[in-house]
């Protein structure tokens, strides 16, 4: 069976997130996505805990209505470097509490801070059966790759138990497929949600082929035993992630590596740290020119959260005008979900919306988008082709200030860089969301090869 999960999200006592990250609200959310597997987020956490409990059916199984969670937690290391953690149980998530508690207080926030390295967090994930492996492994705050080079350095003599990497929103399989080191590892999606609405939860996924809904089931995809495994990573793209470009952290002006290096990081404009992209550290750590996609890495979807799209199609402020809401809440009730209406339903059934919003979608779906890229601590955007712009007059000059503003803060960026055409996609409706046997040589046609576009099948 093929699943949606969204496995690193935080509850409301995690800092800077919303108090409606309330498990109840989750699970509802989570349906409207199109989700059927949650992580819990900050299960080491005392209150949190309980919440879980009251919401557990039994010790292996929390359930919510029709949504799924696992207990999952993110661990934030003696380096900085974030880890997610994945438990088999309640009972395994109270054992990693008490191995915890001796190095840090696990009350203060629901993502700890531990005085343990990622080796020895490492050991205690494989004593207790979980699955661990580095949380938004590219960004330069908090990360794998923001304070070591490779694995090794980080896990030490446990870098073989690591099984997973999670991309984060500066990063895609493109990107991170071009270090060797991370070829055996499954390439997670998650969201890293702080609020439970369907814009920030699940903004990222990934698809499983699982057995069943349970710890074990997810472990046979993570790992890849018995034919199961990750068929599809959904994501930002990766322009859009506040730290793709190298920039400053003040003004967000955009740098190319060698101007960043000969100001020895320091904005020459306002005296800021400029602060090394994702995209600047993936071609320093590349061992290939070109992404080589090993057999098991599944396609890589970009998109953005259904309310967004349509926002950019009618010119709106925002994602909770009424017109944005009402299409919003047509589509999810014909298609069933988000995901429904974003990635399975064909281009005629999309007709009960504005024509508008029907061709924005399509246009995600082809990546006939242009990206402004973002760095320094601020998000890129993205704007509609021209042809497609329905803006208002006054809307339109709003979109245009915009637009030169974006400008000016990759005029140091490459031209490849500075507004791009997003890449072709995969054909969204080679994605049967059912159960379908296929034959082996229909299973080799699946095998992405880049980015493929929508309507090549």
């Amino acid at each position: 069976m093929k699943v949606n999960a969204d496995l690193h999200l935080h509850s409301k006592y995690s800092m800077a997130c919303s108090d409606k990250m309330e498990l109840p609200t989750i699970a509802r959310e989570a349906a409207k996505k199109g989700m059927e597997l949650i992580g819990t987020g900050d299960c080491i956490h005392p209150k949190w805990l309980a919440e879980i409990k009251k919401a557990a059916v039994s010790d292996e199984k929390i359930r919510i209505e029709n949504t799924f969670f696992i207990p999952t937690t993110e661990i934030e290391d003696n380096k900085r470097v974030h880890h997610l953690l994945i438990l088999p149980s309640i009972s395994k998530a109270e054992e990693l509490a008490e191995r915890m508690a001796p190095f840090g207080d696990l009350e203060v926030d629901g993502r700890p801070t531990v005085k343990l390295d990622g080796c020895e967090i490492a050991e205690i994930a494989k004593d207790l059966g979980a699955l661990i492996g580095p949380c938004h492994a590219f960004t330069p705050w908090t990360a794998l790759y923001a304070y070591h080079d490779n694995l090794k350095s980080c896990y030490g003599d446990m870098t073989n138990y690591v099984s997973f990497l999670e991309l984060g929103l500066s990063a895609d399989s493109d990107y991170a497929d071009r270090i060797a080191e991370l070829q055996r590892l499954t390439f997670l999606s998650n969201s890293d949600a702080h609020s439970p609405w369907t814009n920030k939860l699940a903004r990222e996924f990934t698809q499983f082929e699982v057995p069943d809904l349970t710890f074990d089931g997810l472990k046979k995809a993570i790992i890849r035993e018995e034919g199961y495994g990750a068929t599809l990573n959904v994501g930002f793209f990766p322009q859009e992630g506040k730290y793709n470009q190298s920039a400053c952290i003040k003004c967000f002006t955009q740098y190319a590596l060698p101007e960043a290096e000969a100001h020895a990081w320091h904005c020459p404009k306002c005296g800021g740290m400029v602060k090394k992209g994702v995209f600047d550290r993936v071609n320093e750590l590349a061992d290939f020119e070109a992404p080589r996609h090993p057999e098991h890495r599944p396609p890589y979807l970009h998109l953005i959260p259904l309310a967004e799209i349509i926002q950019m199609a009618l010119g709106h402020a925002g994602i909770q005008t009424k017109g944005v809401q009402t299409a919003w809440n047509t589509l999810v009730e014909r298609f069933g979900s988000e995901v429904g209406a974003l990635i399975y339903a064909e281009p005629e059934t999309l007709e009960v919306v504005d024509e508008r919003v029907l061709n924005a979608i399509l246009a995600f779906r082809k990546g006939d988008v242009l990206i402004h890229p973002g760095g320094g601590g601020q998000y890129g955007w993205l704007e509609l082709p021209e042809h497609l712009k329905t803006l208002k007059q006054g809307q339109k000059q709003g979109q245009d200030k915009r637009a030169e503003e974006g400008k000016k803060r990759v005029e140091n960026t490459s031209k490849k860089e500075k507004t791009e055409k997003a890449p072709k996609q995969i054909s969204l409706f080679d994605l049967d969301p059912g159960e379908q046997e296929k034959t082996e040589e229909e299973e080799k046609a699946e095998k992405p090869s880049g980015q493929r576009s929508l309507f090549e099948f």
